[in-house]
């Protein structure tokens, strides 16, 4: 079973500099512990996490690895506003099998595709499409899914299950070109 724990810093000033709120696991609404939903830096001590810009983990996601992220520009994000945040389940063990399918159609129809490793750009392994419409992920593991090639746009995470369509890992379309695996834990 995945363990979820870890550690997160959210800064209301740029280079963690202001008021802050210290994570140790789920935080379904930063206003409820007195922190207003402007995150400008943050420092992962440990632990991988997603953070979303909307309470109860919904909006945008972004996800956040073990490091410092002085400016919100560095986490992928347009603006400082955030509002909950998620450790990553954390149980993945080296040579479990740890891979996601990838699917043309809804309900794991269509072509698919097999990875193991992260890939920049999906039509550089065979993918004719730019779209993904369900996923199945395999082991402990997490991955980030990204609307644009080289892990860039929007952002998404999955995590071990099956995924019919795009809705489920909550997108607004089916657009991936890219994806990697969450490995940066400590």
């Amino acid at each position: 079973m995945a363990q979820r724990s870890g550690k997160i810093i959210l800064y209301e000033g740029k280079h963690f500099t202001g008021r802050k709120l210290e994570v140790y696991g789920d935080c379904d609404n930063f206003q409820d512990r007195g922190f207003m939903n402007r995150v400008n830096s943050i420092r992962v001590e440990s632990g991988a996490w997603v953070c979303f810009d909307h309470p109860d983990f919904r909006g945008q996601q972004f996800i956040l690895e073990h490091g410092d992220y002085p400016d919100f520009l560095r986490w992928n994000g347009h603006n400082d506003h955030m509002a909950s945040c998620r450790p990553i389940g954390m149980g993945m063990q080296h040579g479990e099998n740890y891979r996601l399918e990838i699917f043309e159609g809804c309900n794991f129809t269509g072509q698919c595709l097999e990875f193991q490793d992260d890939c920049p750009c999906l039509p550089s392994q065979g993918w004719s499409k730019n779209c993904v419409n369900a996923i199945k992920v395999y082991g402990d593991g997490a991955w980030v899914l990204y609307e644009e090639p080289n892990y860039r746009g929007r952002m998404y995470l999955v995590e071990r299950g099956d995924f019919r369509s795009f809705s489920d890992w909550e997108a607004h379309s089916a657009r991936i070109q890219s994806l990697r695996r969450v490995v940066n834990f400590f």
